[in-house]
């Protein structure tokens, strides 16, 4: 929100400088990102009258000027093509000095000149020229009420400085002038402007009936007529210039009106064309394929969820939100209907979103307007207009829905309370000031607490903790009482056979991996990519929509965080990340899981690398090492089932018979999805589980000899070499140290059902020297197994 410094001033002067006030205002939680002066550094200007503009004798775009400075006549040469007898513009005299570009940092000074052999006193001014605006279409056209000769910088307040605040969501009250000056008044202990809204008197008795058909939405809606105004009257300067500074442009003096009294009070406001409306006024719910065309030109298809205010016919507005075009105040406007209403939060939140919207109402309304400021709004808003516009106001007409307005339950403030809460003893006097001061009404005092009555414009007030932050951002965080805390802690107990989860990080990034953390909630269409079988956990107050899922793995995150990388020309990844996913089962179920993704060359650029790609083996050796930290056993068993994951490049963990996760490429569909043109390979751990390692247990090194012997069969094509082995190593005996398989052949000299497996295994005992004879036995038990289980042949 941006506010002038000066209009703040006239709610709120205290004595100090505007540094000193912007950290104060800052301090206490309203936080100012910039000040920003209204114009440039310059002096020397004053306010000047064309009286006479002749053509150039020897330059056919420079103008020969006459200026009245309130002294003796000065003569200007001018090359803008708005300048002409009668106007008023600001002069640079000799001598001034004007803000200065890159080239010159000092300023420039205004000198006398001849141009094209006519002399010239001075310089007429545009508002670049004096950094005071963005108009560069020419001079500079002042008021015809402007006074000659008078300073510019004081005349329009050019010393002026914008201040932008940067509000927290739960401070709707101080989206206002009114709100900004009750803080500082409180902050700086000086007394606000006191301000009683004159009622206006009706000078016609015109008026349009109100109906509430959404009472819960809208409980209160008031209205009121003016007729036979004068559209075309133009709005003061000082109201445009408020309006400028606060960032908003000047329209009609009806639109600048009631943007006037948003910014000064907070209300929200908008004007029908009385002659576009058919009957009264109703508020109510949208109907099935309602559309209204919006003053931005936008037609919208209204949903039953969105409120709007209609006439007898159609929807005129969304309300809260923006106005109907087919209602609008347009030049041909002689009367209008003023609306000042009060809606409620949750019927505004994510309403303007839904429809790609954002206004100055939305932003007020879906955060809590004063529900007692209605009436004095439009009062207000009259008070304004009539004297701009002329014409004669109506009665108000208000609709209300007591039991719907929201109600303020009294907080209770315990004394000893606020003592244990801010670790400092403040007088009970001190106390009340600040919590009265900020609007609370002192309802009761006993000797144990105080109670507080909440105002109807701070909807962030409910609890006892709420007065507390009241009290020490007032009194200043800067100037708590800094205390040590000391309290007992829980050390978590970690098992010796645990591994924590640091080490497996570290472990990650020794091996050049790179620890990313993403949004636990991703894009439903990425999620449909991944699992197109698997359910959605849907938001129902999402950020943005294509942050509206919550994840239920950790690698489509890895894989966008993959894309944003490609984008940056880094074709080369390993990321890992830990975190929660999410599953809607039965109910909703959490768990935290480790996945890693490797992409591109196996290593990085240099001479002496070459420039192999990672397969399936690089990101099996990653798994693999993963579970080596704590010293587990992994089997291995192809994992065919997942739809993100290549069923022929893919792998489940198995631990003492469960799943602990998996590995491999990712499926060529997902690939072409996201336009990866290389195959990338990820895996998926659950943590908890990955953690359960095993005590490691010495034992001796075994003197005696190896002994190894090599075994090639003839197997199916279809048999896994994980089930040989398996079957190998229960049938050799205690005396088997190791197997290895070696050579995988298929081809020519082979049946072509069959392949060939090699296994090479080595015998050792710890004790003593195996014989030929054992050895021998061990090898025959093997290659019968072998030949019952799978029906192989020795090759």
């Amino acid at each position: 929100m941006k506010i002038s410094e000066s209009w703040l001033r006239e709610w709120v002067n205290p004595s100090v400088s505007t540094d000193e006030l912007v950290h104060q205002v800052t301090m206490a939680g309203l936080e100012v990102d910039a000040i920003t002066p209204v114009a440039g550094v310059f002096s020397g200007v004053v306010v000047a009258q064309i009286i006479s503009a002749e053509p150039h004798p020897d330059a056919q775009k420079l103008r020969v000027c006459q200026v009245d400075t309130g002294a003796s006549p000065l003569q200007i040469v001018c090359g803008a093509a708005n300048a002409r007898p009668g106007i008023k513009v600001p002069l640079a005299q000799v001598g001034a000095l004007l803000p200065g570009g890159l080239d010159m940092p000092g300023g420039l000074e205004i000198k006398k000149a001849k141009l094209r052999g006519v002399e010239s006193f001075g310089m007429l001014c545009g508002q670049t020229e004096l950094a005071a605006g963005d108009d560069d279409s020419g001079l500079w056209e002042l008021p015809d009420d402007a006074p000659i000769g008078m300073d510019l910088r004081v005349y329009l307040d050019l010393n002026d400085r914008v201040l932008e605040l940067d509000l927290t969501p739960n401070r709707s009250d101080c989206l206002s002038l009114r709100g900004i000056a009750r803080e500082v008044g409180v902050l700086t202990q000086t007394p606000v402007k006191p301000w009683q809204q004159a009622e206006q008197p009706a000078s016609s008795s015109n008026q349009r009936d109100v109906t509430l058909n959404a009472p819960e939405a809208c409980p209160r809606y008031l209205g009121r007529v003016i007729e036979h105004i004068n559209i075309s009257a133009p709005s003061p300067l000082w109201l445009r210039t408020k309006l400028e500074r606060a960032g908003l442009r000047s329209i009609d003096a009806v639109v600048d009106v009631t943007n006037y009294v948003l910014l000064e009070l907070g209300q929200p406001m908008h004007a029908f064309d009385l002659a576009q409306l058919q009957g009264g006024i109703q508020v109510r719910m949208a109907r099935i394929d309602e559309t209204l065309t919006l003053l931005n030109d936008q037609t919208i298809n209204l949903r039953e969820d969105c409120l709007v205010i209609a006439d007898d016919t159609q929807a005129l507005a969304l309300a809260g939100i923006m106005g109907g075009k087919a209602s609008a105040v347009s030049a041909s406007t002689s009367s209008i209907l003023l609306e000042s209403a009060f809606f409620s939060p949750a019927v505004i939140a994510g309403r303007a979103r839904s429809f790609g919207l954002h206004t100055d109402s939305s932003h007020r309304f879906e955060r809590g307007v004063d529900f007692d400021l209605q009436r004095t709004a439009i009062e207000r808003a009259t008070e304004l207009l009539l004297p701009i516009v002329g014409g004669s106001a109506g009665p108000i007409i208000e609709a209300v829905d007591r039991p719907s307005l929201p109600s303020k339950t009294p907080i209770r403030l315990k004394k000893q309370r606020l003592a244990q809460g801010l670790g400092l003893e403040l007088p009970g006097a001190e106390v009340v000031r600040i919590l009265t001061a900020l609007g609370l009404e002192l309802l009761e005092e006993t000797g144990e607490a105080w109670l507080f009555g909440v105002p109807s414009f701070r909807f962030d007030l409910s609890i006892e903790a709420d007065l507390l932050e009241e009290v020490a951002r007032i009194y200043g965080y800067e100037r708590l009482p800094t205390h040590i805390s000391a309290f007992a802690m829980d050390i978590n107990n970690i098992s010796d056979s645990q591994t924590e989860k640091s080490t497996f990080k570290r472990h990650l990034v020794s091996r050049g991996f790179q620890e990313v953390i993403t949004y636990s909630f991703i894009d439903p269409k990425l999620h449909q990519v991944f699992f197109p079988e698997q359910p959605a956990v849907l938001l129902q107050n999402p950020i943005s929509a294509d942050m509206s899922s919550m994840r239920t793995s950790l690698v489509p995150g890895l894989v966008a965080t993959l894309k944003s990388n490609l984008n940056r020309q880094q074709t080369r990844a390993k990321l890992f990340e830990t975190g929660l996913t999410f599953v809607s089962d039965t109910g909703y179920t959490q768990s935290e899981k480790i996945a890693g993704l490797i992409y591109g060359a196996r290593q990085g650029l240099h001479w002496a690398h070459d420039k192999s790609e990672v397969d399936f083996y690089d990101i099996k050796a990653e798994v693999e090492q993963i579970f080596a930290l704590g010293g587990v056993d992994i089997q291995l068993q192809p994992a065919s089932d997942l739809p993100h994951i290549h069923p022929g490049q893919s792998a489940y963990v198995w631990v003492n018979g469960q799943v602990l996760g998996y590995f491999g490429a990712l499926h060529p569909t997902c690939c072409k999805a996201l336009d990866l043109n290389k195959p990338a390979y990820v895996f998926e751990l659950d943590l908890a589980c990955v953690q359960q390692g095993r005590l490691p247990k010495a034992r001796g090194i075994s003197r005696f000899p190896e002994v190894s012997r090599d075994i090639a069969i003839l197997v199916d094509k279809n048999v896994q070499a994980l089930s040989v082995q398996k079957v190998i190593e229960r049938a050799a005996g205690e005396g088997l140290k190791q197997v290895t398989l070696f050579d995988v052949y298929a081809g020519q000299g082979i049946d072509l059902t069959r392949k060939s497996l090699a296994f090479s295994l080595l015998f050792q005992h710890s004790s003593r020297t195996l014989t030929d004879e054992e050895i021998q036995a061990s090898m025959d038990s093997v290659i019968q197994q072998l030949a019952e289980e799978f029906n192989a042949l020795l090759r």
